[in-house]
């Protein structure tokens, strides 16, 4: 039996370019709050399919490169989730310090 190794999901913006519709900022929020809950849950699979491979290298289904590739692409998802939680936590700080 051997594993697939993982391959790596593009992302699709869901921004419309149509000025002329008529969304809500209730809709607009819960569109975002789908796509980080989307990536968040991709960061999850990469690192289930992690443990997976290394239960399958231990009984010598899967080679040790794949289960190197596939550690390497969940550390950069992690790394990159983590990257985005400080960008967002900076910009929510210095919204906070604008004077109205």
């Amino acid at each position: 039996m051997t594993l697939n190794p993982v391959q790596i999901q593009t992302v699709k913006p869901v921004v419309s370019n149509n000025l002329g519709n008529s969304s809500s900022p209730a809709d607009i929020t819960k569109t975002f709050s789908d796509f980080l809950q989307n990536a968040l849950d991709g960061v999850g699979a990469q690192e289930q399919n992690v443990h997976t491979m290394n239960d399958q290298y231990l009984l010598g289904n899967v080679d040790v490169s794949q289960v190197m590739v596939a550690s390497e692409q969940a550390e950069l998802g992690l790394q990159l989730t983590s990257q985005i939680r400080n960008k967002v936590i900076e910009a929510y700080q210095e919204i906070m310090r604008m004077q109205i």
